[in-house]
């Protein structure tokens, strides 16, 4: 039985230093209190969480967290696992949410717009210019990607930037979609992307684990890599714990 729901979720928002230290011992406190495992990282650029427990106490922190103005129209992503994935909480103090070295870069302001996991389910079949870009590590790639889609090689995201600039220039005008697990990647990725001249950019909403949710394995080759106990998912967003004898 899988009673275990595992939620991720990232929004860009601007918040003040002045109020991350205050909102990192609410949150923490918490979810302590729900006995919920995961992580949430917070910085002045927003929030990116992966948080694990029973259902109500899930329920309980995202109405908890919507309670804020700054998370009030957060997205969860849901999956399932019959164990706890995570060993502790932690709520932690970041420069980035999700780290890039590239300041100038605000998707809260600018970034690609979204493309849903239907509508590239269509595209794929009908446009054989459509290109797609995978901003994930190497590693994760390896678990499971899109068919034909760019593997970039990265060891980790930051590295996106330089492996941009080794890409032939004839890609810059052909329309590209970029994916990752969840989508924060994205971006990132796709701002960097319009910044350096492609003329044709989108991301998909919500990321693989959204595609999941509404296509299922359509065109995608393997298992989506997760950075928790789970390691990866298939295509119907469950992974069971190992048997041990």
């Amino acid at each position: 039985m899988l009673s275990i729901i595992n939620i991720t979720a990232y929004r860009f928002v601007q918040i003040s230093d002045y109020i991350l230290p205050k909102l990192q011992i609410s949150l923490q406190a918490k979810a302590k209190e729900l006995d919920l495992k995961g992580t949430v990282l917070l910085s002045v650029e927003g929030i990116n969480l992966f948080i694990s427990g029973k259902n109500d106490a899930i329920c309980t922190f995202q109405n908890f967290l919507k309670s804020y103005s700054y998370f009030h129209n957060l997205e969860f992503k849901k999956s399932f696992s019959n164990f706890q994935p995570f060993n502790k909480m932690l709520v932690k103090l970041k420069k980035e949410i999700i780290s890039f070295g590239i300041h100038n870069i605000n998707p809260e302001i600018y970034t690609a717009p979204y493309i849903t996991p239907e509508k590239l389910n269509i595209l794929l079949k009908k446009r054989s210019d459509l290109i797609l870009m995978d901003t994930r590590n190497t590693f994760e790639v390896e678990f499971g990607t899109f068919k034909n889609a760019i593997n970039l090689h990265l060891e980790k995201f930051r590295d996106f930037p330089d492996a941009i600039k080794k890409l032939p220039k004839e890609l810059k005008q052909l329309p590209i979609v970029t994916f990752c697990t969840g989508g924060i990647r994205c971006e990132k990725a796709s701002a960097y992307l319009l910044d350096n001249g492609y003329q044709e950019v989108y991301q998909l909403e919500g990321g693989i684990l959204n595609y999941f949710e509404k296509c299922g394995e359509s065109h995608f080759e393997g298992h989506c890599f997760v950075f928790d106990g789970r390691e990866s998912l298939t295509s119907n967003l469950e992974k069971m714990a190992p048997e041990y004898t």
